[in-house]
């Protein structure tokens, strides 16, 4: 989106750590992280996990006091993860549970060629590749499957604490995926270090805004014309800014409500 660079380099300037939230995998955020210079912590696919660069809190891999065996944090490629999901192949194997027990046909991404994962996908080769190395949640898609079959198979997921959202024409599983858990524990490592509360200000489109806006302690919607004057949940629960999305002084507006007041 026009003017994203000059934003993000504005919160840098201002000393606002931007956190990225996406569907993405840790591989895939390699080269927008690279161009964009993003140097903080960022949560993938879609509240599975909170990623931190190398010494970001000087967090060290250690063991959960409070769940036996799972871990607090866990060193995943480049980064200190904090696991809100189970780690694959968690996701995996209920997938495939959930696929025997309701009779519903599957068919996750990983066991696709190259080809017809690219076909499937909508992206190109590499990207299509990147996409089905993942820590956490499993990507598929139902074959041949009705919509009694799908929502049969979702009450079964939610029997196993298995999240299911849609991606498009394909579908996650994640076990114990929280947008909301994720946003808290970051928030806490944030706490620690500057000795006080760290603010959380959200900012997100409609589609977006559901856990997102409930961890967080202000909120910013990037609105359509027509959703502007449209009062949605978060706005009668909460404070939040709508801020129309395709407007030439979006991310003014939104630098506005952010930087700290002199």
């Amino acid at each position: 989106m026009q003017g994203f660079d000059e934003f993000s380099a504005a919160l840098d300037h201002a000393g606002i750590p931007p956190v990225w939230l996406t569907r993405r995998t840790r591989l895939q955020l390699d080269e927008p992280r690279r161009k964009m210079a993003h140097m903080h912590p960022f949560i993938a696919e879609d509240g599975c996990g909170v990623f931190l660069p190398e010494d970001y809190f000087h967090l060290k891999p250690q063991t959960s006091s409070t769940q036996q065996g799972k871990s607090a944090t866990v060193r995943l490629g480049r980064f200190t993860c904090l696991p809100i999901a189970e780690q694959q192949p968690a996701a995996a194997e209920a997938l495939e549970a959930l696929s025997m027990e309701t009779g519903v046909s599957v068919v996750p991404l990983r066991s696709l060629s190259p080809r017809e994962l690219a076909q499937n996908s909508g992206l190109p080769a590499r990207e299509a590749e990147l996409s089905r190395q993942r820590d956490f949640d499993e990507l598929f898609f139902f074959a041949g499957a009705s919509n009694k079959d799908i929502e049969s198979f979702k009450n079964a997921s939610r029997e196993r604490n298995a999240k299911l959202r849609p991606h498009g024409a394909l579908w996650s599983l994640a076990i114990g995926a929280s947008v909301r858990h994720c946003v808290t524990e970051l928030t806490k490592l944030y706490d620690r270090a500057l000795h006080a509360h760290a603010k959380s200000v959200a900012l997100a489109t409609a589609s977006h805004e559901h856990e997102l806006f409930a961890a967080c302690d202000r909120a910013i919607l990037l609105s359509s014309k027509q959703e502007l004057n449209v009062e949605g949940p978060a706005d009668r629960s909460r404070r939040v800014l709508r801020v129309p999305l395709h407007s030439p002084d979006t991310w003014e507006q939104i630098l506005e409500n952010l930087a700290p007041r002199s």
